[in-house]
């Protein structure tokens, strides 16, 4: 087997770790403790735990914070079932390594696998296309009562191939999610997002704020430390994340 033909062949290394941090996960009922089993900080195997969440109709773990000393999490029965499926996929394809030689074979897609830059990354379904003359505003649903819309071309429409019923993968990075306090808010940004502030991660320039979205879904934001300051956040809030339509990201399998 050529080295190309093997690379096709090898599940995405992004993939196996997530995979391995969700049975440790399964295993200890701890997403602290599955990390440092997996080789992971807390903080990175947090992050993980998120972006499978974010990327699933449903979530893969359900966790009760504790620091990192732990808190209780548990795999959910659509958490073993993805996990099912992964190490089957994984078994039949160490199978067609040994067997199919340097026959020719497709691209393996494994969205599992994704990686990019932008911090937020979340799985849903188009539920409106509204065309205009250069542009098209796409509405994906992430799950009930939870929207985002995203500003993109119709060159982009016909590209990706978006319709409405179709999946899609909204990409926002964290830079471009604004926060802000109080109700009835009057901006031009098209979405507006109500959560919680789950946690908040202060460096010497920036803050990390995670948004507890509901249905174990979260949005990170990055903002100035001062910012994060003068607004006073702290875990438990209730904030505004606002995120202008175009800066919403569309990427399909």
């Amino acid at each position: 087997m050529t080295e190309g033909m093997a690379g096709l062949l090898t599940l995405p290394r992004t993939a196996t770790s997530r995979m391995a941090l969700l049975e440790a996960i399964a295993r200890l009922g701890s997403i602290s403790a599955a990390g440092r089993a997996a080789g992971l900080s807390y903080k990175g195997a947090w992050d993980n735990v998120q972006a499978l969440n974010n990327l699933f109709e449903g979530p893969l773990v359900i966790a009760a914070p504790g620091g990192k000393s732990g808190g209780g999490a548990s795999v959910t029965p659509l958490g073993l079932s993805v996990l099912g499926a992964f190490r089957r996929v994984q078994a039949e394809m160490e199978t067609m390594r040994t067997r199919l030689g340097d026959a020719p074979t497709a691209d393996i897609l494994w969205s599992l696998g994704m990686k990019t830059s932008a911090r937020n990354a979340f799985r849903g379904q188009i539920v409106r296309i509204t065309e205009g003359a250069v542009s098209a505003e796409v509405t994906l649903r992430l799950t009930e009562g939870l929207e985002i819309v995203a500003v993109v071309t119709l060159d982009s429409i016909e590209t990706l191939g978006l319709i409405v019923g179709g999946a899609a993968i909204a990409l926002i990075k964290s830079s471009f999610v604004v926060l802000a306090q109080g109700e009835n808010l009057r901006t031009s940004a098209r979405n507006q997002i109500t959560g919680r502030v789950a946690s908040r991660e202060d460096g010497v320039v920036n803050s990390e704020i995670t948004l507890d979205l509901g249905a174990a879904k979260t949005l990170v934001a990055t903002i100035t430390l001062e910012s994060a300051n003068a607004l006073a956040i702290a875990p438990g809030d209730e904030i505004v994340a606002l995120v202008k339509a175009p800066h919403v990201i569309l990427a399909v399998e």
